[in-house]
């Protein structure tokens, strides 16, 4: 009696763990960057300022090869790259800081030279670097030249427009060239994507949040577009109440 009890029980619970794989199935994200951070956003760009006027509550010094970034742990090493010029540094990251939510990092005055960044348009996409990945060698390499570089060369200063503050709706954008989506997710599911899109519906006040067919099983939400950086900003901070895993902004 006892062993038949016993293996109701067990076939019980294998029942009910396999319903709930099943319904977790119906939300799986689809992980298109094999677990590797990625991100493309808005850099902050360090100036002393940013402290005194307590947007940031840590320093970066001006030649560091440093950046703060929320998601990655200190000393992770990145790849940095301005996505409109396809110049790119290695860079790690320092200790967590404080920083506004619309961007994906802050990075020292001497990243931003290196890149050759827009203050206007600090468009870059932030990669960690995988210590068993097969470029590592070259990367060492060159994180080794760059600090060479760094070490020797003068630091101009850059002008800098503040983009966090209301000043942001005074910047002006060329002609039809603000052109961004947020990139929320891709879901295997086409009913994932929907939960997806009914959660931000309820939650926050957007409206134009769309789902695409990518594939067969890829279904990807977003949000836009946007022609103009302060509503492209005024919508991605709406969406921090969420708590959502990696918010990218996409160049349309």
């Amino acid at each position: 009696m006892i062993f038949r009890k016993l293996l109701f029980f067990l076939l019980f619970f294998l029942l009910s763990c396999e319903t709930n794989v099943s319904n977790e199935k119906k939300i799986s994200y689809n992980h298109k960057k094999d677990s590797i951070f990625i991100n493309k956003g808005f850099a902050l760009i360090y100036d002393d300022k940013l402290i005194k006027e307590k947007i940031i509550n840590k320093k970066i010094n001006d030649d560091d090869l440093i950046i703060f970034q929320r998601k990655l742990k200190k000393n992770t090493k990145v790849l940095i790259t301005n996505i409109n010029n396809q110049k790119s540094i290695i860079a790690k990251v320092g200790s967590k800081s404080k920083y506004p939510f619309f961007y994906n990092s802050v990075i020292s005055m001497r990243i931003a030279k290196i890149l050759n960044l827009n203050e206007e348009n600090p468009y870059v996409e932030i990669k960690k670097i995988i210590q068993n990945n097969s470029f590592i060698a070259n990367i060492a390499k060159t994180y080794d030249e760059e600090k060479k570089v760094a070490t020797k060369a003068p630091v101009e200063k850059i002008k800098i427009k503040d983009l966090s503050l209301s000043k942001v709706d005074k910047v002006a954008t060329k002609k039809n060239n603000f052109d961004y989506s947020i990139f929320i997710a891709d879901f295997y599911f086409e009913d994932s994507s929907y939960i997806m899109v009914s959660r931000i519906n309820e939650n926050t006040n957007i409206q134009n949040v769309k789902v695409s067919k990518i594939s067969n099983n890829q279904y990807r939400v977003s949000i836009g577009p946007f022609t103009n950086l302060s509503s492209l900003k005024n919508t991605f901070n709406e969406l921090k109440i969420l708590n959502l895993e990696n918010i990218e902004i996409i160049k349309n």
